[in-house]
């Protein structure tokens, strides 16, 4: 019934307004429908690759389960990774660090050293980095299987 009654108060105006409120009706439709294009780039950040990061937690949770303040007296292994005097010794000499004992209880410097390491074998044999890591001989296929079970 309302449109009926719009249609009846449509055919009283002259056909000069009809013609004006028929456009002003089109032209609205049409600035609804249409949009501006919008250009835009889209910049995505992609995470860092880290190709040694399961192999250090795996090594963390074999030599010490984790535990950052870990201490071997008998061997005077240090932190998460269990580093040794000599290879702290050994790191330093290289690179030109000056990290002490001490230090290797704070895990970002461990890790540091670890991945320095494992960089030296490379990323595409994970296997080679454990045993590396571990030291040398038969026995290092052991430690090999231990750590496979946190990869």
């Amino acid at each position: 019934m309302h449109f009926k009654r719009i249609i009846q108060q449509f055919a009283m105006y002259s056909n000069l307004k009809k013609i004006k409120i028929v456009c002003f009706i089109l032209l609205s439709f049409s600035l609804r429908v249409s949009a501006p294009s919008v250009k835009s780039l889209s910049v995505f950040e992609l995470a860092p690759l880290e190709p040694y990061k399961q192999l250090a937690f795996a090594v963390g949770m074999v030599e010490t389960k984790g535990d950052t303040m870990a201490y071997n007296s008998i061997e005077g292994a240090v932190g998460i990774f269990q580093i040794r005097p000599i290879r702290l010794i050994d790191y330093n000499k290289r690179t030109g660090s000056r990290y002490n004992r001490k230090d290797l209880f704070n895990y970002n410097i461990s890790k540091k050293i670890f991945l320095y390491y494992a960089d030296q074998v490379g990323p595409y044999n994970l296997e080679q980095v454990a045993r590396r890591w571990n030291g040398s001989g038969h026995l290092t296929i052991n430690y090999w299987h231990r750590i496979k079970q946190y990869l």
